[in-house]
């Protein structure tokens, strides 16, 4: 996606970057005066320690509390410090949704800003774009080739579906704004988008015009950009990709570049993911009927390819089929995920096979004249070899410092994935973030275990970085009330199981003590469901509407309908614990299912557990606790968004009462007053401490 130009920035004035953060951040500053924004001492403060950090060209790990305003905090400075010595500035963030976030409000204040202070009006005209994944944006270039193609000879085997995909498309993109996916809904089939986006090999600046091409136009943005931003998923894919500029140059991405990376808690673990292998069944299969599909008789190398080129492809996708399911019935057959601890874990029947296909692509290659084609055959060369070299190295366990596993997924279980993943991403994350001598910023709500970054400076391998901590300017004392249970059954000794019936129970006599909306936080999908079985009568029969992740629909949809509904009950498990942003009375209460230790079983935590311990560690303290506390902060973040919200924070785990390691979790709650309660003495606790008028006289079904 990026093949900037080298950029030479010249460098700014010392001293003036702080000079102006101060005059925009200060009491009765420009913010404040020009815009009516509150000033915030906490966003003051991380202000000038980005702008110091620019200057320098120097790290730093900054955690925000909710409430501080980081994102103008680093924006503002980011802005000023790239026009003024002429250098690219980098934006990551965790999501596409975030992006937009960025680009729609953030970036708009920042611009407001500059145009309305005299002094700031050289930085107004500041240039931004959004980088995407090359696969989101559609080629107008392979449209037009692919509804050429369903007119054809061969129009007869493309579904009524796919054919109706291709005229909306069509349709779609004479109008569309920026031609990314995410803009089309309903989305169209996966086979069909293939067609159509914005492949490596066609779509080129040779091939496509930028004026109607949509990836070429966002692309050629980034050349002219002040600020790009991006996700943290295509940050490291670019980087493992080998995107960063040479050894004699500084930057992450871009020659000059310095970078913010914000929601960074989330940075060790996509790290991991873009640090490893990860080649699955399905990803060989469909790269192989890109080439060429038995069952529809179409691909690439059905108009150009020998019969003999055919059969070769087809003889690799029953080879791959079989390797696969070898791996199934060797290792997948009792449980869905599996360390492998040893080399050769099944014959590699794949090799011969996926070579013979890259040999006969290869002759393709030489005897085109047509550049297009000989680019787009090499596309697919690249990742068929790529499989195949993937396959050999995770059977040879080919890398000593990484875990190896296969896992099986999939809604019907169909899915097999060969994974690998470093055991220790800080040397990773070193090399690429903090060695460069270029600035990197890392910031969040949640980087330390309520007191100390060090925890998190070891995991990204920071250790060269400052660190500091400004705590959330939200009134929780006056506006959060803390119920933690004394009395809930310990989970299952060794099986992690909770007393589900006692859940239940809980989490409706919770609900029913706010009349506004109650999320809860699950640490499985299985206990999720369990106790939705259980509630969903009894929410229906009191008119509270249940919404329940995996079962009624997509997050955003789930989401969107628990606002909504203002008095809703929200389950959700992963993904829920961060990221959900619901102001006001529409979530008026968070309930905490259990303390969200990570399943020590799944093979990459196991192989740290060992890892540690082979150093003479403690694995439960130094990596179990950590990790668990910042998904608990997480998770108890979700309760207050602004100032003026107010809510319950409920804790249905007495572990944080009775264990040695519950003091973490209490020292990192929002504030330190907390209120006891059991099934005996609930209607007194809640009713001496809420935060609402309305009084109830329910209580457990065994008081």
């Amino acid at each position: 996606m990026i093949g900037l130009a080298e950029q030479t920035g010249r460098p700014a004035q010392p001293g003036n970057l702080s000079k102006l953060v101060d005059a925009i951040f200060q009491p009765g500053g420009h913010l404040e005066s020009a815009l009516g924004l509150e000033h915030r001492p906490e966003q003051a403060d991380m202000a000038q320690s980005v702008a110091d950090a620019l200057e320098a060209d120097t790290p730093l790990l900054f955690e925000a509390g909710t409430g501080v305003g980081k994102s103008l905090a680093y924006l503002i400075p980011g802005l000023l410090h790239s026009i003024d010595s002429e250098r690219p500035f980098v934006v990551s963030s965790h999501t596409i949704a975030l992006q937009e976030q960025i680009r729609e409000k953030d970036l708009k204040i920042c611009r407001d800003l500059f145009q309305s202070v005299p002094a700031l009006q050289k930085y107004a005209h500041f240039k931004t774009a959004i980088m995407l994944g090359r696969a989101n944006y559609c080629c107008t270039t392979r449209l037009a080739a692919a509804i050429q193609e369903a007119g054809g000879a061969q129009s007869e085997l493309l579904p009524n579906q796919a054919r109706e995909d291709l005229v909306r498309l069509t349709q779609w993109a004479a109008t569309a704004e920026n031609g990314v996916l995410q803009e089309l809904s309903p989305p169209p089939l996966p086979e069909v988008w293939d067609q159509v986006n914005a492949d490596s090999s066609t779509c080129t600046r040779k091939n496509c015009d930028p004026a109607i091409c949509f990836h070429q136009r966002a692309r050629k943005k980034l050349f002219s950009a002040n600020c790009i931003v991006l996700n943290h998923s295509l940050l490291f894919s670019l980087i493992n990709a080998g995107m960063p500029p040479g050894d004699d140059q500084r930057g992450i991405l871009l020659p000059e570049d310095f970078v913010v990376l914000d929601e960074a808690h989330r940075i060790p673990s996509i790290a991991t993911d873009h640090f490893g292998l990860h080649i699955s069944s399905y990803g060989i299969d469909r790269a192989l009927k890109r080439l060429y599909n038995p069952r529809t008789r179409r691909g690439q190398l059905k108009k150009y390819g020998s019969p003999k080129d055919l059969q070769a492809v087809e003889n690799a996708i029953h080879a791959c089929d079989e390797f696969f399911q070898a791996i199934n019935e060797t290792c997948l057959r009792k449980k869905p995920v599996l360390r492998i601890r040893q080399t050769g874990i099944c014959q590699n029947t794949t090799d011969a096979p996926l070579r013979e296909v890259t040999k006969r692509i290869d002759a393709l290659i030489e005897k085109t004249d047509d550049e297009r084609l000989s680019d787009e055959l090499g596309d697919h060369r690249r990742r068929i070899a790529a499989n195949r070299l993937g396959i050999q190295n995770f059977i040879e366990l080919a890398e000593e410092d990484h875990v190896y596993w296969v896992e099986r997924s999939g809604k019907h279980g169909n899915l097999t994935t060969l994974r690998s993943a470093p055991l220790d991403v800080a040397p990773h994350l070193q090399q690429a973030l903090f060695q460069r001598g270029s600035s990197a910023i890392l910031t969040s709500a949640t980087l330390s275990n309520g007191q100390s970054l060090d925890n998190f400076r070891d995991k990204v391998g920071g250790h060269c970085a400052e660190t500091e901590i400004r705590h959330s300017p939200f009134d929780y004392p006056n506006n959060c009330r803390i119920f933690i249970a004394s009395d809930t059954p310990e989970p299952e000794p060794g099986k992690g199981r909770l007393d589900l019936e006692h859940l239940a129970e809980s989490i409706v006599w919770c609900a029913r003590q706010t009349p506004g909306g109650t999320l809860v936080l699950f640490t499985s999908h299985q206990d999720l469901r369990a106790a939705q079985q259980r509630t969903v009568d009894t929410f229906r029969k009191i008119n509270r509407p249940l919404f329940c992740q995996g079962i009624d629909g997509p997050r955003s949809e789930l989401l969107q309908r628990f606002r909504k509904a203002g008095n809703g009950i929200l389950f959700g498990t992963d993904s829920f614990w961060t990221g959900i942003d619901v102001p006001g009375p529409a979530l008026s209460q968070v309930i905490l299912t259990r303390l969200p230790f990570e399943n020590p079983g799944h093979p990459l935590g196991e192989a740290r557990f060992e890892y540690i311990r082979s150093r003479g560690g403690n694995p439960f303290a130094e990596l179990a606790i950590p990790e668990a506390l910042t998904k608990f902060r997480q998770g108890l973040g979700r309760l207050i968004r602004c100032q003026n919200d107010r809510g319950h924070l409920i804790i249905l785990d007495s572990r944080l009462l009775r264990k040695p390691y519950g003091k973490h979790f209490l020292q990192a709650l929002p504030h330190e007053h907390f209120h006891r309660f059991n099934k005996s003495n609930c209607q007194t606790v809640f009713n001496q401490a809420t935060l609402f008028s309305k009084e109830t006289d329910t209580g457990f079904s065994h008081p």
